[in-house]
């Protein structure tokens, strides 16, 4: 096994479309809903399907509140001539909802009505002089959650990422009130909307696949292994080389059957550059809090070592894994096996798997490579599954003499984005599942740990090294501190939401988490 491939894992362990929407010029009048005509021609299906096909037959992408629209119900209209705003009455069974339009846009929302008044337009909600943008991306097709989508300001470097239910929120100052807010993700159109149609509201945000039809396939033999050593040859020219600011979320957590323990916080990572070593980097904590279950049990693994290190460890493009070290890179077969796309660019996916005649626990996965400029744009891969159950002595710093630790899975995944020209570290995600069996009994339990950090701003103006008082150890533990689950706590910052299974967690044990 590689030493390089060691340093990535090692700190992992625990002791424990892509085109943008032309938008219709603002300062033409909006048409008006309640006179468009739709010939429709659909007689029966569910909200979701019939709200699909008229975005099909007049060209407006529908944004709204799940809450307010239930995809599911199964509705029937009778096919024929409706002005707009009434066929959409009519699909989702509510004669209050109203419609506004806004360049390709189409907003359903319920108005709030004063009493002995008209209903007026929804205002949107300021927190602190922030607007708050929340929602959740889909897939227009299937409508399943779109994971890990971009939602950004369009020109800057202020983001935040959707969650594994595709649900996001992004902060922005009021004064961009009237920026206009971009939705990416590889494989899909991109999507820009003006932030004043969805601050202030929880709303859906379908999203439509990027399909390359084959004329636009120019058929050549691209050989992986070049690509790559072209990636690595531009890593300068893509990647950055002076120190910036990032202002990231953080979340650990182990879980198993006695119970989880959780730590998020916000950091500002001074980062170097790709040519400095990662010893000078420096981490400060913003904010922090803990959370950890009654009853739970870290006797079983050592306690999760901090994970920030090993986000930092996982930055691939300024700390090679064997995949990508021309010196190790010769252990693994390199395929081309797909093009996608990405912010309008077209995505060459390269898949790797180690030799056959290899049988250390190496890697398999995929990496995302800009066909254009050579950028790493992703990276998704994990320890072989034929081999993980070796990986303990690598994964496991120290395991009690009477307890047996076996690595059942290790997934990674680690992006990248552009600002002004240079490619940064956008998001790392690594899960790690353990069985844990004492020694002479027949039945064990699953140990999963887990971590991820999102880049939610990046500063590349009077970046300065933290002083000494400022700064934290990054191999050290977080200090515990109890706390109610609030999300208020992270004031201006952006975050990632927690996913469902999180929110189950948190409220199993009443640690006053509100929706």
């Amino acid at each position: 096994m590689s030493k390089k491939y060691i340093l990535i894992v090692l700190l992992i362990c625990f002791a424990m479309q892509c085109y943008p929407q032309i938008l219709r010029a603002q300062e033409q009048t909006a048409p008006d809903p309640s006179q468009i005509s739709v010939r429709f021609d659909m007689k029966k299906g569910t909200v979701y399907q019939m709200i699909n096909r008229v975005s099909d037959l007049t060209g407006y992408y529908f944004i709204y509140d799940s809450e307010l629209v239930d995809n599911e119900k199964k509705v029937r209209v009778v096919p024929g001539d409706y002005h707009l705003r009434d066929l959409v009455r009519k699909i989702t069974g509510n004669g209050n909802i109203e419609l506004r339009i806004q360049g390709s846009y189409l907003l359903i929302y319920l108005p709030y009505v004063k009493s002995n008044t008209e209903p007026v337009a929804e205002p949107v909600i300021q927190v602190d002089s922030m607007l708050v943008i929340r929602g959740k991306l889909l897939d227009r097709i299937t409508g399943e959650p779109v994971i890990y989508g971009t939602v950004n300001v369009e020109g800057s470097s202020m983001a935040a990422l959707s969650n594994r239910n595709g649900e996001f929120m992004l902060k922005i100052p009021d004064s961009l009130s009237t920026a206009l807010i971009r939705i990416s993700h590889m494989g899909y159109l991109n999507r820009l909307i003006d932030a004043s149609l969805i601050a202030g509201r929880n709303i859906d945000i379908f999203l439509d696949q990027k399909v390359i039809p084959l004329q636009e396939i120019v058929v050549r033999i691209i050989d992986p292994k070049a690509a790559l050593r072209e990636m690595l040859r531009r890593r300068e020219e893509n990647n950055q080389l002076s120190p910036v600011h990032m202002t990231t979320f953080f979340r650990e957590g182990v879980d198993n059957k006695s119970g989880f323990n959780l730590t998020e916080a916000v950091l500002r990572i001074y980062k170097t550059g790709i040519q400095a070593s990662l010893s000078s980097e420096q981490v400060k904590i913003l904010k922090m809090r803990r959370l950890t279950s009654p009853g739970y049990n870290d006797t079983l693994v050592t306690r999760l070592k901090s994970s920030i290190n090993s986000c930092q460890m996982l930055d691939l493009i300024k700390n090679l894994p064997d995949f990508l070290d021309l010196q190790y890179n010769h252990y693994y077969d390199f395929t081309h096996t797909d093009i996608t796309v990405l912010d309008n660019r077209r995505v060459w996916v390269f898949s790797f798997v180690q030799k056959e005649e290899v049988t250390d626990p190496l890697f398999t996965g995929k990496l995302y490579v800009d066909a254009e400029n050579y950028a790493l744009l992703k990276a998704t891969f994990e320890i072989n599954p034929s081999y993980v159950h070796k990986s303990a002595e690598t994964l496991v710093l120290r395991q009690s003499r009477h307890i047996r630790a076996t690595p059942l899975s290790a997934r990674y995944e680690v992006s990248y984005a552009p600002y002004s020209g240079k490619y940064y570290l956008s998001h790392v995600r690594a899960d790690l599942e353990l069985r844990m069996k004492k020694r002479g009994k027949i039945f064990g339990s699953n140990v999963h740990v887990w971590f991820e950090m999102a880049n939610c701003e990046t500063d590349t103006v009077n970046v300065k090294r933290f002083t000494a008082e400022e700064r934290v150890p990054t191999r050290d533990f977080f200090s515990e501190q109890s706390y109610v689950y609030d999300e208020k706590f992270w004031g201006q910052f952006n975050t990632l939401i927690p996913e469902k299974s999180l929110v189950e967690l948190i409220r199993k044990y009443d640690f006053s988490y509100e929706r």
